[in-house]
């Protein structure tokens, strides 16, 4: 099969000017089909806070009321995606900005209300691979913010990781899918002030060690569960890594 990677970006790298743009040459420079999922959470922030809205966040995730979801409706399918999409052009990359409601790509259920009423954000429910693959194989190279829609009329904010990893779970039997983590750090680290720790491979034994020891914590534990999901669903390798080091061989890799 041929190799497709699939790379997500955190919204940190993504809307600052230098460090889009070194994401973007990086990106461009990936050989074979790819396809780029990004975040840009600060960037809703700042706009909600200029318009007024206030942002709640529980466990790191984004409360998401009907003005909230109009905010980042616009940032993540808007500002952030456009601006990505017009910098891979200038590189010759044919990329092309997609939400979750387009084409009815990724289709999500509201998340139901428990010990937390979370508003209008999305758990993915099915990845339209059939399109993905059509656009890929002719060399277009899709951009995916970090929206999904119900198939009643209403887009959905959706966790950027979820995205990827489900994404890359629906291409895994049309490609040798490599499913690349980009974050601000080297990749998992044994010790979070020690940015040269990094864990170099992870698997499933040693994740549930090191997170009962609290040695891999917050917002790394969902990242790893996904990573785990996705390579037990047929995705070939996960890398979390620094997004300028995505030519690297460092970073944490994922395995069974």
């Amino acid at each position: 099969m041929e190799k497709l990677t699939l790379v997500k970006v955190g919204g940190k790298i993504v809307e600052e000017d230098d460090t889009l743009n070194r994401l973007l040459h990086d990106f461009a420079a990936i050989s074979g089909y790819k396809l780029l999922v990004h975040g840009g959470g600060r960037s809703a922030t700042r706009l909600a806070s200029r318009l007024g809205i206030e942002s709640k966040m529980v466990n790191g995730r984004r409360i998401t009321d009907l003005e909230m979801l109009n905010v980042v409706t616009m940032v993540y399918g808007g500002l952030v995606n456009k601006n990505i999409v017009a910098g891979l052009q200038a590189l010759d990359v044919n990329a092309l900005g997609l939400t979750g409601a387009d084409m009815n790509l990724i289709c999500s259920d509201k998340r139901p209300v428990k010990e937390v009423d979370y508003g209008y954000v999305g758990d993915v429910k099915t990845v339209n691979a059939g399109f993905l693959v059509s656009y890929i194989k002719q060399g277009i190279i899709p951009v995916l913010a970090p929206l999904t829609h119900d198939k009643k009329g209403r887009l959905l904010n959706t966790n950027a990781d979820t995205i990827a990893g489900e994404t890359a779970k629906a291409l895994a039997p049309f490609f040798d899918v490599t499913l690349v983590y980009c974050f601000e750090k080297k990749g998992v680290l044994k010790d979070e002030d020690d940015d040269d720790s990094v864990i170099a491979e992870l698997d499933e034994t040693l994740f549930k060690q090191y997170a009962g020891q609290g040695i891999i914590q917050g917002g790394m534990i969902p990242k790893l569960e996904n990573s785990f999901e996705a390579i037990r669903a047929g995705v070939k390798e996960v890398i979390i890594t620094q997004a300028s080091d995505i030519h690297q061989e460092g970073g944490t890799r994922i395995r069974l």
